[in-house]
This record gives C-alpha cells, structure tokens and sequence, in this order.
C-alpha cells in the first residue's frame, strides 16, 4: 500500500514549557519572522495531501490561543486541539483518542521542528508502513563518550553505529496505542515515543532525515533558526 492510499493523522505534541529557552513565553509560541515557531511546524503537515487529521496537544492554559491560531492561519486539518498530560507519553496518548476514526497510521512530531520537509516525513511513512514503525534520523557526526558520575570515561561507542533521532516518528495506530498502554501499565515513561514500542519487542526502523530538522530549545537555536528560514525562503522564490 502507498501512502497516498493510506489515511494519515499527526499527533504534534507542544505541551511542555521549556525551562532552557529562558523566555517568559514557551519556545513554541515565540515568534519566527512572522509567526509562532508551532505554526511554522503546522503548517508543514497541514498542507501535505497524504494527511487526512491533526491534533494538537498544547498546556491547558494555551488550548484557546491555540484555537485561535487554528482559525487565524487556516491550519484546516486541525481538527482538535486537547490538553496534554503531565508526560509526553500522556500526551502522546491524549492525541491519539483525540484523532478522527478510520485513521489507521500515525505521526508524533514535536512542536518546536518547524524545519522537517515534507520529503523527510514521506520517508518517514513509507519506512513506517513498510515495517510497522519508523523514526527518522540522522547519523552521528561527532565521536560519543560514555562518562560516569565522576567525569571519567568509560566508554566510546562505535559511531557507525550511532543515530540521533528526531520527529516526526510513525507507527501503525494500534501499534503505538497498544505500546502506550502497556508502557502505562508498567508505569514506565520513556523520553520518546518509539521506546514504547520498542518494549513490545517489535522492531522500529529508521528513516534518514536532514541535520536542519532542528529542535528550537535554547535561545543560541533562534539565530540559527532564522537562517534556515532565509534559506528555505530562497529555495522556494528560485524555485518558482
């Protein structure tokens, strides 16, 4: 099955308020150029044919800005717009019920990647639908040392070996709703969405990605945030 023959949704998680940025505003609402960082990142999947439904799960107290820029910037395929949890993983699972029936694959992206190409998360989807569940990646540039608690190394593993991972990530949606379950059961919380699966047993895949599908976290991402949309500016206006 292609992707275009498949009924996609997207899960983009912006719940969290981001301690490092600094900022009195949460990092996905800041502004790039002319809009918030979260709907430059909206926008990405909004105008993708392959995506039939997207939720957005923000704090409680932003449900209603939220809404507003749903509306405002005609993010049409947004059709919810819920209240996240305490972790991640809960509000990953918040999105999910939130999702429109006859969805049958899934996307979870972070809010503050508004840099992924829609090229990235077709890969992304054909690896997943391939497979089962996918993430997209990139390798590892630099050479990884494992340092214990006193600042030695212990360590260095094999680079080759090494990927870093990003969003979106992309699993059959009964997959990743049985993962969550169990991983609640278990009262186990991990730091992506794919360890859920992982614990199932089931293999995830991997999908290379791009290294500017950057996560705006700190405020030395911003300038560079910028650049990469000059860049993308650039592209398009030579392209047409």
């Amino acid at each position: 099955m292609a992707i275009a023959d498949a009924k996609w949704g997207v899960v983009v998680v912006a719940a969290g308020r981001g301690t490092r940025m600094g900022t009195a505003e949460s990092k996905q609402y800041l502004m790039l150029r002319d809009k918030p960082i979260l709907v430059h990142t909206l926008e990405t999947f909004d105008s993708m044919d392959e995506i039939a439904d997207i939720c957005l799960v923000v704090g409680q107290q932003d449900v209603e800005r939220c809404k507003a820029f749903v509306s405002d910037y005609g993010l049409h395929k947004v059709a919810s717009v819920t209240a996240g949890g305490s972790e991640r993983q809960h509000s990953v699972q918040l999105g999910l019920s939130a999702l429109r029936g006859g969805v049958d694959w899934v996307m979870v992206h972070d809010g503050v990647r508004p840099f992924v190409t829609p090229k990235a998360v077709r890969a992304c989807m054909t690896t997943a639908m391939a497979t089962g569940a996918a993430v997209l990646a990139v390798p590892v540039k630099d050479t990884i040392k494992q340092v214990n608690d006193s600042g030695v190394i212990t360590a260095t593993p094999e680079r080759r070996s090494l990927w870093a991972i990003q969003t979106p990530q992309a699993f059959r949606r009964s997959l990743l709703e049985r993962g969550l379950a169990q991983a609640a059961a278990d009262r186990f919380v991990g730091t992506d969405d794919a360890m859920a699966v992982e614990r199932l047993g089931v293999p995830v895949s991997v999908a290379e990605g791009d290294y500017t599908n950057i996560k705006i976290t700190t405020p030395d991402d911003l300038p560079y945030a910028e650049f990469l949309l000059a860049n993308r500016e650039r592209e398009r206006g030579t392209d047409e």
